[in-house]
């Protein structure tokens, strides 16, 4: 038994500072993907949500999550921090180009969300969500 738990610590004593490290690096990724959305939005969604913009709240939310789940599929997948730099990269570039197309397809994206239009963010959330998803699953392979 004592055998036993000195190989869960052992494993866990190397293990623990390996998934520390690849989460920073994911969370950085995140960060990053977030901050680089930001910018290039027609909108400001620090100001839409404290004004109480719900459409800005639900986009810039629906945003983090579409951004953390293909991160989260790459996390999930890889065992090498280059690896998972470079397939985040990837990921986040995907996410931005799905933002970029939704913005085609929702006529005056900008003044909708700025005008509080939650079915407008809704819209454009779920058309992040389901490139995630797909983004995702492909780079799961």
């Amino acid at each position: 038994m004592e055998n036993l738990f000195g190989s869960i610590l052992s494993a866990l004593g190397a293990g623990l500072p390996v998934l520390l490290l690849q989460m920073a690096v994911t969370l950085a990724l995140l960060a990053a993907g977030v901050a680089v959305y930001t910018r290039i939005t027609p909108f400001d969604e620090a100001r839409l949500v404290a004004d109480g913009n719900p459409a800005g709240g639900l986009t810039l939310g629906g945003s983090i999550i579409a951004l953390a789940i293909p991160l989260a599929a790459t996390l999930a997948t890889s065992t090498v921090i280059l690896d998972i730099i470079l397939w985040g990269v990837v990921a986040v570039i995907l996410q931005l180009v799905a933002f970029a197309v939704a913005t085609l397809l929702i006529r005056d994206l900008r003044g909708q969300i700025e005008g509080g239009n939650v079915a407008s963010a809704a819209a454009l959330v779920g058309i992040q969500i389901g490139v995630a998803l797909i983004n995702a699953a492909a780079m799961a392979g």
